[in-house]
């Protein structure tokens, strides 16, 4: 029988995942779980390098993270999740991978140029203030899918740069040290839409106020529909060039039916916003509750999924000895 190919996905845990991280990447690891050998991280580490000041914000969504994926249907039998700083290895490995790349390299990253203009408040206008952990970042998750020796990873488009970074890395130590201890990694995109704020911010967020949760209750639901933006037009319609508000909640519904947005609308009709928002609410809480039981049922058994926190890290530990042997022994310091 063939190995399983490994694939690395995670997420940050700055607050509890929303419908966009639900139909942008739970649903999909969920499926992959299958097909590979899947490792899901909660990536406080990743989180801190912007929320230094803030690790408590971090510490208390782990577990809300870890409770949003069990929900959405990771199987911890199929799947390992486990704490990203649990596992010193990627820490090890982030510091022998610092001497790969440049400091110019870092700064030219899109990614971190993309990142440190949302952040201004935190790094300044000329990003200035730009940490040191900050800037490196993308070479500490380099680590993160490098210590199982990942083959793939799903990313958005925005992250493709980090995963280049990672194949570069990848390749440059096989050559430097004269063993290929490393896969080199593909990108696999998701093909899933992107789900805009409720205010029409390019992403739903928790500092923004624009999100609907997974363990939103119904009623706070339709509230947050209730209050969605829309646009000047008297019906509903789907364009997200010229009309990006009301074409995402139209998305949001096909979503919640599983079908394309245009079926969507033709099934709809040419219906006015006060019909619709509460259509649209009764759909994506028809979809959502039984994912919300789930949870239910887990926030009520916190020492099951500090379980599966512990049988991850046991498993994950295991991948992250076996590469870092290898490492050393590449490097000369097996010692």
């Amino acid at each position: 029988m063939a190995k399983r190919k490994v694939i690395l996905t995670g997420d940050r845990p700055t607050g509890p995942l929303h419908i966009g991280h639900y139909f942008g990447s739970l649903t999909n690891r969920v499926r992959m779980q299958d097909e590979y050998e899947t490792l899901v991280m909660v990536a406080d580490v990743q989180a801190l390098t912007d929320n230094w000041q803030n690790p408590g914000k971090v510490a208390e969504n782990v577990h809300e993270v870890a409770l949003d994926n069990l929900a959405a249907g990771l199987d911890p039998a199929k799947a390992t999740l486990f704490i990203q700083s649990q596992i010193p290895q990627i820490a090890e490995l982030t510091v022998f991978f610092a001497n790969l790349v440049t400091v110019n390299e870092l700064r030219r990253n899109p990614t971190i140029k993309s990142e440190v203009e949302q952040k201004r408040e935190l790094f300044g206008a000329e990003g200035e203030s730009l940490t040191y952990g900050f800037l490196g970042y993308p070479v500490s998750q380099s680590a993160d899918i490098l210590f199982c020796r990942a083959n793939s990873v799903p990313v958005g488009a925005d992250q493709l740069p980090v995963i280049e970074l990672t194949r570069e890395i990848a390749q440059k130590f096989n050559k430097l040290y004269g063993k290929k201890v490393f896969p080199v990694p593909e990108a696999k995109l998701s093909e899933a839409p992107r789900i805009l704020g409720l205010d029409g911010n390019a992403k739903m967020s928790k500092s923004l106020n624009n999100a609907i949760y997974l363990k939103d209750t119904p009623e706070e639901t339709t509230e947050k529909i209730k209050t969605a933006k829309t646009d000047s037009e008297p019906v509903i319609g789907y364009d997200p060039e010229k009309r990006p508000e009301v074409s995402n909640l139209v998305l949001m519904y096909a979503l919640s039916k599983g079908m394309t947005p245009q079926d969507a609308l033709a099934e709809l009709g040419n219906v006015n916003y006060s019909t619709f928002k509460p259509v649209l609410a009764e759909a994506l809480n028809r979809h959502l509750e039984p994912l919300r039981e789930r949870r239910r049922a887990l926030a009520a058994n916190p020492d099951a999924v500090r379980q599966v926190l512990a049988d991850g890290l046991k498993k994950a530990t295991r991948k992250a000895r076996s590469t870092m042997r290898l490492v050393r022994k590449a490097m000369h310091i097996a010692y």
